[in-house]
């Protein structure tokens, strides 16, 4: 055939090339494709790789179309126009070709491209060559490499994820959930941790599979998690002749569950073992050396994170017990009101916090409830909390106003060579009354809550945090005055219990509201359920919650008494001061003295401030004798003693005493140490009166 066309047309000198033997020895044949005459020659090794006899081929690339797919032959012709168009000067491709029974084998080609003076190509030589086992063995390493990419994959992923586990059952929950068996070819675990000498059994394994009297067992006991304890070396069990021969104890309660190979690896963390872990397999027989390695590289990093998990739960459960010895060990019980505490730590090792609450019962049947924070988390923030507890309890209990409570409570903690701060809102609560004094020291702001459900926010002008305050110098804590009516209920919280990372604080506080309002009635299933909240929020942050309710009317057996300082030049505390008179006027049963009580107060307020260089101090109480009276009490800094003066037909002060003694019974002026008190009393009604 070479020669009849060589007659008939212009072909190479060295027209066709011709294949060397050692490619015939490796199923290799040889082609010369002239690209001027179109021709292709073709050796018979190169037609027995196309499955073709000699007699089928008339040196026309044509004739191999027969054995060649049709997409595969697009793609063959693609590359060689782009070969020869890019100007390269081989090219090479694997495709597929159709053998006579029908089945595709794979092929691979490589060519050379000679090109003339100018650059044109005219010839292309090249080989073909069976490439079925070559990629059959290509495709078989692919897999292993896989394989063993997956099972790196594995330890590697589980590694991370365990590095975020906080406690013992974390770490059991990440292992079952994580696909880790699945990957490994697991069906199942077993864990146990070693406890004073004993292995107490943590996870049980498949459903079914717990044995009656294992779940502590001794390290010399004849079970494989003692043997591996025992040895600090893995147990790879093979077989269930194996199992039932190694530990005829066992087998039995477990040869039901098709069990069929299980591999125990010793948990060893800092040269010591914590525990043991098993695998447990169905349908598998031996472990290849692969296996063994990666099973116990899989086990040393389980132990580093169980290691850090139960330190984390003991520094944890120390650091908490000493937060809740700090806190009340319980909480009083107050005629006229209900009460519901609450304290939640952020399940983060020892990182728990200084929040605290307190409830402090004060004379006149008056209760002061306390919220606070110390700046930090830790066991030293736990343990500044539990001073200045005490100490604002003192104070309070000294029957310090609220604004100098939380000031003394500031230089304390100033004075106490600390790096901390805290925020505190401090409330003083007449129940009779329903007047609260509220001092906020950089607090949250609290929540009221009517009796209908409804809920808002209360927006308490407040000062520095502790220890701040005192270190700035800007001591005046300014009080708020408010009625808590019957029926509703004051919300003392920490911030944990509205702020969540990356979301703002108002829309935890619309939140929370929210949360109140639908909550229940009851004041402690309320107080669980927003703990419940912060447990499925899962926060990061401690939460201390108060509830008080204050019941229907309180009648308390002994007599009222209110006190509140107004600063010189704090125009909200004299407005703050003058509705605490008018409330307790209105609760003690003097209604109807109500404006006169109130102007002969204003007046008292309004000359200490003016006519003294401080603030004052406001104190209404009920007197107790023959007949009720009601004292309106004004304390000053000042020595010098009021006197009562002629104002004049023009004139526009001096009337402020002569005014008091026309409305009150009673009046008068007393010496205080470095000050003075002057003083105004209202016959009022008995209760039975009322």
């Amino acid at each position: 055939m070479a020669d009849r066309a060589a007659g008939a047309l212009s072909l190479p000198d060295d027209w066709p090339a011709h294949a060397d033997v050692s490619l015939t020895l490796n199923r290799m044949g040889c082609f010369d494709w002239d690209l001027t005459s179109g021709l292709m020659h073709m050796d018979e090794p190169g037609l027995d790789v196309f499955d073709l006899h000699p007699d089928e081929y008339d040196g026309h690339p044509a004739s191999l179309a027969v054995r060649v797919p049709a997409d595969e032959a697009v793609r063959l012709d693609s590359m060689v126009a782009q070969a020869l168009k890019r100007g390269s000067d081989h090219y090479g491709a694997y495709f597929r070709i159709r053998c006579r029974d029908g089945t595709l084998r794979w092929t691979h080609t490589q060519a050379c491209v000679r090109r003339d003076e100018s650059g044109r190509p005219v010839r292309i030589i090249g080989i073909v060559r069976d490439a079925t086992q070559e990629l059959a063995d290509s495709s078989a390493r692919i897999e292993v490499d896989q394989e063993r990419r997956r099972q790196t994959s594995v330890v590697e992923t589980t590694t991370a994820a365990l590095a975020h586990a906080r406690t013992v059952q974390d770490v059991i929950e990440l292992l079952k959930n994580s696909h880790g068996l699945e990957h490994l070819g697991a069906t199942s675990l077993v864990m146990g941790l070693l406890e004073s000498g004993r292995i107490h059994l943590v996870a049980e394994g498949p459903d079914g599979s717990f044995v009656p009297g294992t779940r502590y067992t001794r390290v010399d006991d004849q079970y494989p998690m003692s043997e591996v304890v025992r040895t600090l070396a893995p147990r790879f069990i093979e077989s269930k002749e194996d199992f039932a021969e190694s530990y005829p104890q066992l087998w039995p309660h477990i040869s039901g569950l098709g069990i069929s190979a299980a591999a125990y690896l010793p948990l060893i963390a800092q040269a010591r073992p914590i525990g043991a872990l098993g695998l447990l397999y169905r349908d598998k027989s031996g472990f290849t050396l692969e296996e063994r390695n990666l099973l116990v590289a899989l086990g040393s990093s389980i132990a580093q994170s169980l290691q850090r998990a139960v330190l984390y739960e003991q520094e944890h459960d120390l650091a908490e017990g000493l937060q809740q010895a700090m806190l009340p060990r319980r909480i009083p019980e107050v005629p006229g009101a209900q009460i519901a505490v609450r304290y939640r730590s952020a399940r983060l090792g020892r990182d728990i916090g200084g929040d605290w609450y307190d409830i402090i019962a004060l004379p006149g049947g008056r209760v002061g409830a306390v919220i606070g924070d110390v700046q930090g988390h830790d066991t030293h923030a736990a343990a500044v909390m539990g001073q200045l507890r005490i100490v604002l309890r003192a104070y309070a209990a000294e029957g310090h106003t609220p604004a100098t409570v939380m000031a003394r409570a500031s230089v304390f903690l100033h004075e106490l060579d600390t790096d901390r701060f805290a925020t505190c809102t401090y409330a003083e609560v007449d129940l009779s009354t329903g007047v609260v004094q509220m001092v906020r020291a950089g607090h949250v702001d609290p929540l009221i809550r009517a009796q209908d459900g409804s809920c808002r926010r209360l927006p308490v002008p407040g000062g520095l945090p502790l220890g701040l305050s005192a270190e700035f110098g800007r001591l005046e804590y300014p009080v708020s005055t408010l009625e808590l009516d019957p029926g509703q209920t004051l919300l003392l919280y920490t911030d944990g219990l509205v702020e969540q990372p990356g979301a703002d604080l108002d829309d935890g506080m619309q939140l929370l509201t929210a949360l109140v309002h639908g909550g229940p009635r009851d004041l402690q299933l309320l107080a669980d359920r927003l703990c419940e909240v912060v447990d499925e929020r899962a926060g990061d942050d401690d939460v201390a919650l108060l509830l008080l309710l204050r019941k229907g009317v309180y009648a308390r057996q002994t007599f009222g008494r209110l006190q509140q300082h107004v600063g010189q030049n704090d125009p909200e505390a004299l407005r703050s001061s003058r509705h605490m008179v008018g409330a307790a006027v209105r609760a003690w049963g003097a209604r109807e003295r109500a404006d006169e009580v109130e102007l002969a107060a204003d007046e008292l307020i309004t000359n200490a401030l003016v006519h003294t260089d401080g603030g004052a101090i406001v104190t209404v109480r009920v007197l107790s004798g023959t007949e009720r009276r009601l004292r309106v009490e004004v304390e000053d800094r000042s020595s010098a003693l009021p006197r009562r003066r002629d104002a004049g037909v023009s004139g526009v002060s001096g009337r402020g005493l002569m005014l008091v003694e026309r409305l009150s019974e009673s009046w008068g002026v007393e010496s205080r140490g470095s000050g003075k008190c002057v003083w105004c009393e209202f016959v009022i009604p008995d209760r039975a009166e009322i």
